[in-house]
C-alpha cells in the first residue's frame, strides 16, 4: 500500500439467496463475522456478531437479517467500521453459516446464493458458493490489521460442515 492510502476503514457484507420452494421450510442463511484480540490472532474470538446483533462497541452491526430470502436486493448486510475499531484487536473473520432447523441443507441445496465484501462502491470480493456447495457454513475472508495499523482485506472461501454454534468455535481456528 501507499503512504497514502489508509486501508480499509469500512466495510459492508452483503448475502442474498433465493427463498425456498412452495411448501419447504424456509432456507435460512446468517453472517457472521468472530473479532480476535491482537495478541491472539488465532485464539478464541473476543467476540461474535450474528443473528441480528452488534458488536459491544457498535463497530460491527447487523443491519439486515432475513430469515427467509423473500424481497429484493440483499437479504443481509453487516457493516464493519475498521477505523473506529479499539488497537486490541487484530483479526476479524466473516462467514456465513445455513441455519440447521429441518433437516441438513448445503450451499449446493440453495439457490442463487451470492455474498459481496464492498468498500464503499468498491468490491473486494464476490462469493457464490459453488466452490463450497457441499458445506453448510464457509469463511469468506478475513481483515487484518497491519504493523502500520491500517486494515487489509484478504480473499478466503473455505466450507465447513458445522452448525451454527461449532462453526463459531472454529471459523477462525487457522491461518488460510
Amino acid at each position: 500500500m501507499s503512504s497514502i492510502n489508509k486501508g480499509v476503514r469500512k466495510a459492508e457484507v452483503t448475502l442474498r439467496w433465493d427463498p425456498s420452494p412452495l411448501g419447504e421450510s424456509a432456507h435460512d442463511l446468517d453472517i457472521v463475522a468472530a473479532t480476535y484480540q491482537a495478541d491472539a490472532p488465532q485464539g478464541e474470538p473476543s467476540y461474535v456478531v450474528h443473528f441480528d446483533s452488534r458488536s459491544p462497541d457498535g463497530t460491527i452491526i447487523l443491519t439486515r437479517d432475513s430469515r427467509t430470502g423473500q424481497g429484493f436486493g440483499s437479504d443481509e448486510v453487516m457493516t464493519l467500521e475498521f477505523d473506529r475499531l479499539a488497537t486490541a484487536y487484530g483479526r476479524v473473520v466473516v462467514g456465513v453459516v445455513i441455519q440447521q432447523r429441518d433437516g441438513r441443507k448445503v450451499f449446493g441445496d440453495i439457490g442463487n446464493t451470492l455474498v459481496r465484501v464492498l468498500e464503499g462502491h468498491t468490491e473486494l470480493a464476490q462469493y457464490d458458493f459453488a466452490s463450497v456447495s457441499g458445506s453448510t457454513a464457509a469463511v469468506v475472508g478475513e481483515f487484518t490489521r497491519s504493523g502500520a495499523g491500517e486494515w487489509e482485506f484478504r480473499e478466503i472461501v473455505r466450507g465447513f460442515d458445522a452448525d451454527p454454534q461449532a462453526f463459531v468455535a472454529v471459523m477462525g481456528s487457522s491461518t488460510y
